[in-house]
């Protein structure tokens, strides 16, 4: 297949989460023998901070401005067998009109922010990547999270045919490795600075770092304030690239995963971390969500934090308790949430959209 894709990004893991699992699916479906051309806005702070420069089996496109490249996009469009417009794409509008005025492709839209669409609508907020018609005329919805997020796609935006597909992680990229000195830490966290994870990394991360001052504490991400609540054991790494993941994870002791508020709320929406930290071996400390234990087993594949003291009570097992942990929680990562498996449930749900949409368009008309 030939796949046309009108995204966020895919060139900059800076800041946000949708490159590194485009990355991934773009490799799977590669050895699937499909293409991916990926049409991104070329604006500065992605640019800032680029690092893939073309995509995996297929082709990068990269514009500073929908007009320049509307022909080469419709004509595309045409060509191709998928046409997708992604959540928070800047163009998202405009890339919908052409996607839904494609002749044989089959229309696609995927939320990975399904949390962030859906407390959006509940304020009365508009989207910019949503156009006044919602989600009724794609063939195929895509979420990120699944649960009762999909029926609320089909309630509250028109969706007709709603699936999930979840985070995902790339074996060949993210696999266990020598531990580094500077990533040493009895407890880390990777992920870039929101507003709304603070109150959660403050109790299960912070003030756990309070209560073992003799023990190393480090982060690694973007965009942390001048006033982050740092102690004297708390170390930060600014910004790591994908290619430096695999060794942050492998060189702690325990690694925490802290969910964005709507995310938590919602359920069903595993963090990408938790695929890639799993991978890497790591022994994986997460918040509480609904639809967890249909990812991982909690206790023997992940171990669940409420509070400090829950942090502080997983810091206190031994070696090999982490070590079991963590084996466990890859073998699951590793049989269930890989992006090649991913890659085939989204062959599979793009051949029952196009399956539908044959059937109904031989249905006969009424008199």
């Amino acid at each position: 297949m030939k796949l046309v894709v009108f995204g966020l990004t895919i060139s900059s893991s800076w800041g946000n989460g949708h490159a590194t699992l485009w990355r991934g699916l773009c490799r799977a479906l590669a050895r699937r023998g499909h293409s991916v051309a990926f049409f991104e806005r070329d604006v500065p702070y992605y640019a800032g901070a680029r690092d893939l420069f073309e995509v995996p089996g297929g082709e990068l496109v990269l514009y500073q401005d929908w007009d320049d490249i509307r022909r080469k996009a419709r004509r595309m469009v045409a060509e191709a067998d998928v046409a997708m417009v992604t959540s928070f794409c800047p163009d998202g509008i405009e890339a919908t009109g052409l996607v839904l005025d494609a002749p044989r492709a089959v229309r696609v839209f995927y939320d990975l922010d399904t949390p962030v669409t859906l407390s959006r609508l509940d304020r009365g907020e508009s989207l910019s990547y949503v156009g006044p018609r919602g989600l009724h005329d794609f063939d195929l919805v895509l979420s990120y999270t699944g649960g009762a997020a999909l029926d609320r796609l089909r309630a509250r935006l028109g969706a007709r045919r709603v699936a999930p597909l979840y985070g995902h992680v790339d074996p060949e990229i993210h696999r266990p490795m020598a531990a580094r000195p500077d990533f040493a830490a009895d407890l880390s966290y990777l992920g870039t600075y929101a507003a709304d994870r603070q109150a959660a990394l403050e109790a299960l991360f912070i003030e756990p770092a309070r209560l073992r001052p003799g023990q190393r504490f480090l982060i690694g991400g973007a965009q942390y304030p001048v006033d982050f609540p740092w102690t004297k054991n708390i170390f930060f790494v600014r910004h790591l690239p994908p290619n430096d993941h695999p060794a942050f994870f492998s060189s702690c002791r325990l690694t925490l995963n802290v969910t964005r508020q709507a995310m938590a709320e919602m359920g069903w929406c595993p963090s990408g971390r938790l695929f890639e930290a799993a991978a890497c071996g790591a022994t994986m400390l997460t918040d509480a969500w609904e639809g967890l234990d249909a990812f991982f087993e909690p206790g023997r594949e992940v171990l669940v934090t409420r509070s400090a003291a829950d942090t502080t009570a997983a810091l206190d097992l031994s070696d090999r308790e982490l070590r079991e942990i963590g084996e466990a929680g890859r073998e699951r990562a590793l049989s269930e949430h890989t992006s090649d498996r991913r890659a085939a449930t989204l062959e599979a749900e793009i051949e029952a959209a196009r399956s539908r949409a044959g059937a109904a368009q031989a249905l006969p008309m009424e008199a």
